[in-house]
């Protein structure tokens, strides 16, 4: 099991702020705040900004994503509609995916940054 995970960003201040209205619908707050450093998550840090100022915007061919757990559809599309409203770019819409073992629901952004981020919720089949 992961317990948390960081990326790299060029303005930590900039990405604090994006990240705090993408992360909301996911139930994640703003739990720590250093010189170079932001922490997030539900009840500890989860989800890490590193500043590295002289950074590079990721390249879209990295592979390299993160995927989120969303509570609802609501939620992950509150997280896509936050991230193109907050300066992040669309990197698949939201809507019904087939997994390899599953199907489930989900939406892709990239961050000012260019770090792959997903939104994911897997609803019960009733």
């Amino acid at each position: 099991m992961i317990d948390h995970i960081s990326i790299a960003v060029a303005d930590l201040q900039k990405s604090a702020r994006f990240y705090e209205r993408v992360l909301a619908p996911l139930g994640m707050t703003r739990l720590v705040v250093r010189e170079r450093t932001v922490g997030f998550g539900k009840r500890y840090p989860e989800l890490w900004l590193n500043l590295r100022s002289a950074m590079r915007p990721v390249a879209a061919d990295t592979g390299a994503h993160i995927a989120l757990r969303a509570p609802s559809q609501d939620a992950v599309t509150a997280f896509h509609k936050a991230a193109l409203a907050s300066g992040g770019s669309d990197d698949g819409a939201t809507g019904d995916r087939k997994g390899v073992m599953t199907v489930y629901f989900g939406a892709f952004i990239r961050d000012p940054d260019g770090n792959k981020i997903e939104a994911v919720t897997f609803p019960r089949k009733d």
